[in-house]
C-alpha cells in the first residue's frame, strides 16, 4: 500500500513535467519548422537597415514593429514615449599620419567614436602617445598634452568568453578621450574592440567628463593599430591628421515598442522579453540587435500560432536608444514603477544572433536557483547552462522592482567581428542559430509563465 501512495504522490509531478516537455518540443518544432524570425529580420535589415537613436531609420523601425506586431493579433500593442539623444556623424571621419619615414602620407581606416564632437573641415593635427590603458595614460600624467593619445589595449585573446575579453578593454573606448582630455589631450584614437586583426573600425559610445574640453575621439581597425605601434616603435615624433564632424543636436522624440499577450491567471505578473530596436549608424544593425528584437516578437508570435494562452502576462518591448543612451531601459523601467507594475522577470537578448548556449542571470538565490532547475529540459536542445552571472543592459534599470533579470548566451567567439560595424549585416546571420535562439527564449518564457519564478 506504502508503494502505491508514493506512485500515486509521484504521478502529478511526473505527468507536469512530460508536459513540459512536450510543449517545449512544439515551441521548437513551431520555430524551426515555420519560424517568421528571420524573415522579419531581413525586412528589418534590407528595408529599413541602419537605426541610430533620432534618425529616420529608427523612426522608421518604430512604426514597421508596431504594424508587425498588431498584424500578429497581441492584445495590445502601444508605443511608449521617450526622449532620446540625436548624434550625427556628419561626414567621412580620417585619421591619416603625415610623416612616416617609411610610408609618408597613410591613411587609417577609422570611424568616430558616438556621441563624439567633431574637429570640423579644418581637422587637428598632433604628435601621437601611444598607451596600453587607461591607467598607463594616468601614469603620463601631463605628458600627453597637446597630443592625440592612442589607446591600444587588446581584447584579451586567453578569456574564453568574448564578452569577458571585451569588458576588460572596453574603458578605452567609453572613456578614454575624458581621461586624456582631462590630462590636456587634444584628441583620441582607439584601437577597435574585436578579437580579430583586419580592416574594419568598430564604432560605440563614449562620454565625456564634465567641465573638461570635448576632444575628438575615433576608432581605427585592430590591423591599422597594430601597424601604427609598429610604426611608433622605430618613430616616436609620428603626427597625425584626425578630421571628424559629429554633432549633438537637440533631442527628439522617439519611442519603445511594446506588444503584449495577457496572462489568464496572473494577469498583473510581468515576463518582458526584448531587445534593442536602435543600432548604430553603419551596417544594418543585424547581430546587434535587430536579431534580439525579432526573437522577442517572436516569443508571443509562437503563443498566438499554437493557440496558447499563457497565465502570466507577456510582453515584447523593442527598446529605443540602447546604444548612446540607454533612454528607452530608464524609461521603461521609471513608467513601470510609477505604474505599479509587477514585472516577475525581464529576459533580453542583445549578445548577437548566434547558436545559443544558456541564460545568465541577476536575482535572489531563490530565483536563480529556480531558473537553474529546469536545465534538464534545454539538455535535449543543446542548451547547457543556466547559472551564469549577468543579465542585460536595457532590463538593468529594472532591477530596484525585484524581478529576475535574464540575458540569452549565445556563442560569443563571432560576435565581435560585427559589433558596431559596417559588417553587421543580415548575411552575417545564419537562419538556424538565430531560430534556435528564438525557440529557447521562448521555451523559458513558457516554463516562467506556468510555474513563476
Amino acid at each position: 500500500m506504502k508503494k502505491i501512495l508514493t506512485i500515486l504522490l509521484l504521478l502529478p509531478g511526473l505527468s507536469f513535467g512530460q508536459t513540459h516537455e512536450a510543449n517545449i518540443k512544439k515551441i521548437y518544432d513551431t520555430e524551426l519548422s515555420a519560424g517568421h524570425t528571420y524573415d522579419n529580420l531581413r525586412f528589418l535589415c534590407k528595408e529599413i537597415g541602419n537605426r541610430l537613436a533620432g534618425s529616420p531609420g529608427a523612426a522608421a523601425a518604430v512604426e514597421w514593429t508596431r504594424q508587425l506586431m498588431e498584424s500578429y493579433g497581441f492584445d495590445t500593442v502601444y508605443l511608449q514615449p521617450v526622449m532620446v539623444p540625436h548624434w550625427v556623424r556628419g561626414g567621412k571621419d580620417v585619421v591619416k599620419i603625415v610623416n612616416s619615414q617609411k610610408h609618408g602620407t597613410l591613411e587609417l581606416s577609422a570611424l568616430a567614436l558616438g556621441n563624439t564632437q567633431g574637429t570640423g573641415p579644418k581637422g587637428l593635427l598632433g604628435q601621437v602617445v601611444e598607451v596600453k590603458s587607461i591607467d598607463h595614460l594616468k601614469s603620463l600624467g601631463m605628458q600627453v598634452k597637446g597630443k592625440i593619445v592612442f589607446f591600444n589595449g587588446p581584447m584579451d585573446p586567453t578569456k574564453v568568453d568574448a564578452f569577458e575579453a571585451y569588458g576588460g578593454a572596453n574603458a578605452q573606448r567609453s572613456s578614454g578621450a575624458a581621461e586624456a582630455s582631462k590630462l590636456g589631450a587634444i584628441g583620441s584614437i582607439v584601437r577597435s574592440l574585436s578579437n580579430r586583426i583586419d580592416d574594419i573600425p568598430h564604432t560605440g559610445n563614449q562620454r565625456y567628463a564634465a567641465d573638461f574640453p570635448k576632444i575628438p575621439a575615433l576608432a581605427i581597425s585592430t590591423q591599422d593599430a597594430e601597424l601604427l605601434s609598429d610604426l611608433l616603435e622605430d618613430q616616436s615624433d609620428l603626427t597625425l591628421y584626425l578630421e571628424s564632424h559629429g554633432q549633438m543636436l537637440e533631442e527628439k522624440l522617439s519611442y519603445n515598442v511594446i506588444g503584449e499577450i495577457r496572462g489568464s491567471e496572473k494577469p498583473e505578473e510581468i515576463i518582458a522579453v526584448g531587445g534593442h530596436l536602435d543600432s548604430w549608424d553603419v551596417g544594418e544593425g543585424a547581430h546587434d540587435d535587430g536579431a534580439g528584437c525579432m526573437q522577442a516578437i517572436e516569443v508571443l508570435r509562437i503563443y498566438k500560432q499554437l493557440g496558447w494562452k499563457p497565465k502570466r502576462t507577456i510582453r515584447a518591448v523593442m527598446w529605443m536608444n540602447e546604444e548612446n543612451g540607454l533612454r528607452g531601459g530608464q524609461e521603461y523601467a521609471k513608467v513601470a514603477k510609477e505604474k505599479g507594475e509587477k514585472h516577475i522577470a525581464a529576459i533580453e537578448s542583445d549578445s548577437g544572433g548566434f547558436l545559443p548556449t544558456g541564460f545568465s542571470s541577476t536575482g535572489t538565490d531563490a530565483q536563480r536557483e529556480k531558473l537553474a532547475s529546469w536545465v534538464s529540459y534545454f539538455l535535449p536542445y543543446q542548451v547547457w547552462s543556466l547559472n551564469k552571472p549577468g543579465g542585460g543592459a536595457d532590463i538593468g534599470p529594472l532591477r530596484d522592482q525585484g524581478p529576475i533579470l535574464i540575458g540569452l548566451e549565445p556563442d560569443s567567439q563571432k560576435y565581435f567581428i560585427y559589433h558596431h560595424t559596417e559588417a553587421d549585416v543580415f548575411e552575417a546571420v545564419d537562419q538556424r542559430e538565430l531560430e534556435l535562439g528564438a525557440a529557447a527564449m521562448t521555451a523559458l518564457v513558457y516554463l516562467i509563465e506556468q510555474e513563476g519564478i
